[in-house]
Formats: structure tokens, sequence, C-alpha cells
């Protein structure tokens, strides 16, 4: 089970490793294509349960350019790109998936500012960040849905969902 869904407690470690990775990102994606860069998912929690996967939230001027000019870029880090993703709001690209790692390690999304994985992600982060009870539920919720699908990542992605879109409404970015 090389890409099984694995949670583990909080590692302080996590910041200082977007840190890093959002660096060789910046300096590799070509001038003023890069809005900024955020942490997100729940690798950006401090305390909660997460896959350790690092999850990278870019935000790019243009996605039409950032489709001609960042794959080449980010597969020279090391990731693999997802060209047929059915959500064409975003591009995603994967470092570390088998077989050409030992496990994920990072998840980069690019996607253009304002949009609605860029409010919704963020939203989402900054109010489990300032809601310690909520992160506490959601990470319940997470505990127990990886016991359930431990060996199946989009079934259990999709079942976090029921917990969460009503939770994007409670805080606003519910319109996905």
């Amino acid at each position: 089970m090389e890409d099984d869904v694995q949670l583990l407690p909080y590692d302080p470690a996590w910041p200082g490793m977007f840190a890093q990775e959002a660096a060789l990102l910046r300096q590799a994606l070509p001038a003023g294509l890069v809005i900024g860069i955020e942490h997100f998912g729940s690798t950006a929690v401090p305390g909660l349960v997460a896959k350790p996967i690092i999850d990278i939230l870019i935000a790019v001027a243009s996605l039409p350019r950032a489709r001609e000019e960042a794959v080449a870029p980010v597969c020279g880090l090391g990731y693999l790109y997802w060209e047929d993703n059915p959500k064409r709001d975003r591009m995603f690209f994967v470092k570390g998936m088998p077989p050409h790692g030992a496990r994920r390690t990072h998840h980069v999304h690019l996607t253009e500012a304002g949009g609605e994985m860029w409010r919704r992600r963020l939203a989402l982060r900054d109010h489990l960040r300032t809601h310690p009870d909520e992160a506490r539920r959601y990470a319940a919720v997470k505990r127990e849905l990886a016991v359930r699908y431990p060996t199946d990542r989009e079934a259990y992605t999709d079942a976090k969902s029921v917990y969460l879109e009503p939770l994007y409404r409670r805080i606003g970015v519910g319109d996905a």
C-alpha cells in the first residue's frame, strides 16, 4: 500500500517544508506569473492530523499562460503533471507519487487568484486555524474516514466533502 490514506499527528516541520518547496517553485516559475503561494490543507493547520503531504496553492496571473509556461519548470523539480484533470480552473502536480517515489510528498495546485479554489481552500485553512473545536471535529471525521477507506484515496476525499460542504457554507464560501 504505497499510496494509502495514512494520517499522522501534526508535525511542526511541515511549515518549513512548505517554505523550502515554495522558494524552489517561485525560483523555477517564470517572472510575473506567480501572484501568491500559500500553504493549505491539513498540514497548514497546527494540531490537525494530516496525510503527510504538503499542499501548495499557487495563484497565477493567467491560467492559460501557466499551462504554456509552468509545466516544464514544475516537472523539472520532480513533479508529475495531471494534464487530464477534469477541473479546468486549476493545474495539479504531484511529487513522490509511486512508482516515481516511495510516497506522495507534495501536491501543487495552480489556479487564478480569487477563483473558487483559492477562496475556499484558504478560507477553510484560516477558519480551522482560528477555531480549534472545529479543527478537532474535522480531525475526528478524518480519522473515521481513514479507517473506512484505508486504500481508497478518492473515496476518502469524496467522503470528507459531506462534512466540508456545510462548513464551507457556514464560513461564507459555499458556492463551488
